[in-house]
């Protein structure tokens, strides 16, 4: 079966965020305290999976290169959104991502106090990446900058676990219908399988999210139906995942969430990238 290949040092998969950088990713995110806007949201939870995977791929002798990294933004231009030493870079080994954040920031976190109730923790957390709210959604035009990165990755990676793009949006595409451009990147291939596309849908207001639908019912628009059409169909493994996670999934489920909220684009996030066979 496919998406089966194991990922390893001599055998990475790639990784790539492309993230809406439009004007309207200045709007409020959900209904948290603090309110954040959402290309803020966004930023945080690609900083802390970033480090999550960091600490994945971390052994005693350092941090193994599983896995290669890519971060685009797309709003007023298309391009790489890594800061600091990593600027203008669009496919980094995760072992540069643990070597070279933009900046250490010291934030604070609640914790169980043991007691029920919470404390305040200082923590440091990385950042590579910046929030950016500006300009139109070209949702073409980056999938067609990914489709030249991942072809160029599978040539140098022909037997890799296949790459794995997560498209992050509010809105509707407004460069034309992103659908063949979509279906360009997930027609290229690995020998283990079609380069997956997964998307999420971010919200403004605080209502149920529809995760990892298998139908595009009870989507409420053509562009959340658009979204649904273009995400490719969970793998095995990933399925299994979500399904220990407490998703009703079938063979039909999508990589797709509606109206995610924080929590939703999290655990979206970890169980869509989430390793089965790493070694």
């Amino acid at each position: 079966m496919p998406y089966t290949a194991e990922i390893s040092r001599a055998n990475p998969t790639c990784l790539l965020f492309l993230i809406d950088q439009s004007g309207s990713m200045q709007d409020p995110f959900g209904s948290g305290e603090p309110v954040k806007k959402k290309a803020e949201a966004v930023a945080d939870a690609i900083n802390r999976l970033l480090q999550n995977f960091v600490i994945k791929c971390a052994k005693d002798e350092g941090v193994r290169d599983y896995f290669h990294v890519g971060v685009l933004g797309y709003g007023v231009e298309v391009g790489t959104a890594f800061g600091g030493a990593l600027r203008g870079r669009e496919l980094v080994p995760i072992s540069d991502i643990a070597n070279y954040p933009a900046r250490i920031e010291e934030r604070v976190k609640k914790v169980d106090d043991g007691a029920g109730g919470l404390i305040s923790q200082n923590i440091k957390f990385p950042v590579w990446f910046d929030p950016i709210a500006n300009g139109g959604t070209p949702m073409c035009q980056v999938l067609q900058h990914a489709q030249r990165i991942i072809s160029e990755w599978l040539k140098a990676h022909p037997n890799c676990f296949p790459p794995l793009v997560v498209n992050m949006t509010d809105g509707e595409s407004t460069d034309g219908d992103p659908s063949e451009a979509a279906q360009a990147l997930k027609n290229l291939k690995s020998s283990d399988g079609e380069t997956l596309l997964f998307n999420l849908h971010l919200s403004a207001q605080a209502c149920t999210p529809i995760e990892f639908p298998d139908t595009e019912l009870g989507l409420p628009d053509q562009y959340a139906k658009q979204l649904f059409q273009i995400s490719s169909a969970l793998p095995e493994a990933t399925r299994k995942i979500a399904q220990q996670e407490g998703y009703r999934v079938s063979a039909n489920t999508r990589g797709f969430t509606f109206n995610a909220d924080m929590v939703a684009m999290i655990k979206f996030l970890e169980i869509g990238t989430r390793p089965s066979n790493l070694r």
